[in-house]
């Protein structure tokens, strides 16, 4: 026989935060919708571990879906859908609405880059009989993290007549992998009284490239030869064509299932990836809606934006300008009408390690997608804050379309923090908010997210363009 409830019990329902583990919440049918789609997302990340890949294989999907190139001579009309890539590293998706584009945009933007081991111009040398590639790495990394991690090589080389090779070196099964050595733990007494963050240093993320030496034995610096002969043969390289080359050494490591219960999935990349691929499909399964729609997927976050890759740049801004041209409006009309969800991650509370996250404020696994109304570092340094305004905008729609959410913060105050690119679109008189999935070990070569929250985040980002 049940208990009838005290008046505290309503009051405590009617009032109190409801928030809640998404699995006692969800039907049978929706958890299955999710994990199909966290197979399609750990199949397309396995394909696209750098931003170069991530864009060409949007445009696979996107001409499939039937996206065409955007021209800005073309007349666009409602329902037309188009890409523009940006110098190979970025790409800017569009559905144009039904709606006069001066009622606004509706826009997300993700970052498809991820930390890193970028080579360096003149990477590869020998010493003691022993190939290497020196390294710089890019965006925030625990270094020691990097080590003893098996490595593919992935990016680009245009050579001295500008002809361009793509590399994808360490991923099939047949292909060679490569790796950062570490001192062994017997003779590592000086090396583990070093401070953490010098445990290993950034002249020592040097990756292991070869020790066989070329045939020949009366020239000097024969193993360093014998890979320039592999390289040359292979791909018609010299040593001098590093100079033009973006190369990046990413982990090895395929997508996986975590837990017995498969409930999580672990991957290299997935600061942003799992925001940009949750983006990417929900604009794809988006068909005739009312606001125009865009999705940004962008490059150089991990280091601030920077460049004209990246969302600190001018490219959206013009490219948002030149559609606006087409249809006769002031782009800055179309900008200031414009809402926007900045598709980035936060951090999942870890119980092994709770004292950086103020829980009651923090974001856990499965409790849905995370609503960060603000980040940056001690005193909100490098954050947009959302507007009280737009906040409640986005809480109502969310709750109305049945989107399992919650809210989050990058860590308590004065424990560390960190940024997103909402900063640059707020520049730009957008009303912006984060929005995104928690991830654990995040920035570590193999960083851990759950199915439900990727799920909930392209549902979430779905009903944001869906919109009546």
């Amino acid at each position: 026989m049940s208990k009838e409830k005290t008046q505290a019990e309503l009051l405590k329902e009617k009032l109190f935060s409801q928030k809640k583990n998404a699995y006692h919440k969800l039907s049978d049918d929706e958890i299955k919708r999710a994990y199909d789609v966290c197979e399609e997302y750990k199949s397309f990340i396995g394909r696209a571990k750098i931003e170069r890949e991530f864009v060409a294989e949007t445009v696979k999907l996107a001409q499939k879906a039937g996206y065409t190139e955007y021209s800005q001579n073309k007349k666009y009309r409602a329902g037309d859908k188009f890409y523009c890539v940006n110098r190979g590293k970025a790409i800017i998706l569009g559905i144009i609405g039904k709606k006069a584009l001066t009622d606004g945009v509706r826009l997300t933007a993700a970052h498809i880059d991820s930390p890193r081991l970028d080579l360096k111009a003149h990477p590869l040398y020998e010493d003691k009989e022993l190939a290497f590639f020196k390294t710089h790495y890019y965006g925030g990394i625990k270094k020691y993290q990097w080590t003893t991690v098996p490595m593919s090589l992935h990016g680009v080389i245009v050579k001295a007549n500008g002809e361009s090779v793509s590399v994808n070196i360490g991923e099939d099964e047949n292909d060679p992998q490569f790796c950062v050595c570490d001192l062994l733990i017997h003779l590592a007494d000086a090396q583990m009284k070093r401070p953490a963050a010098q445990v290993v240093k950034g002249e020592e993320l040097n990756i292991l490239v070869g020790s066989r030496p070329f045939k020949d034995d009366k020239a000097s610096e024969l193993v360093k030869l014998n890979i320039l002969s592999i390289l040359s043969e292979k791909y018609g390289i010299t040593e001098d064509d590093f100079i033009s080359a973006e190369l990046e050494a990413v982990p090895a490591c395929r997508p996986a299932d975590i837990g017995f219960d498969r409930s999580m999935i672990g991957a290299y990349g997935q600061d942003d990836k799992v925001c940009a691929f949750t983006e990417l499909k929900a604009i794809l399964d988006t068909e005739n809606p009312e606001y125009t729609c865009l999705a940004v997927l962008t490059d150089k976050e991990e280091i601030g934006s920077m460049g004209n890759t990246g969302l600190e740049s001018e490219y959206l801004r013009y490219f948002i300008c030149r559609l606006a041209r087409s249809f006769g409006v002031e782009g800055i009309d179309v900008l200031s009408a414009t809402e926007a969800l900045s598709a980035d991650v936060n951090a999942a509370f870890d119980p092994t390690f709770p004292d950086p996250i103020d829980l009651a404020n923090g974001c856990q696994l499965n409790y849905g997608v995370a609503v960060t109304k603000y980040t940056g570092s001690r005193g909100k340094s490098g954050s947009s804050d959302a507007s009280a305004e737009f906040m409640g905008r986005v809480r109502r729609l969310l709750d109305a379309n049945g989107v399992e959410w919650q809210t989050g913060e990058l860590g308590k105050v004065d424990a560390g923090g960190g940024g997103t690119v909402a900063q640059y679109l707020a520049n730009l008189d957008i009303d912006v908010v984060d929005v995104g999935v928690p991830v654990l070990s995040m920035h570590s070569p193999f960083e851990v997210t759950s199915k439900l929250d990727t799920y909930m985040a392209y549902k979430a980002f779905r009903v944001f363009y869906e919109e009546k």
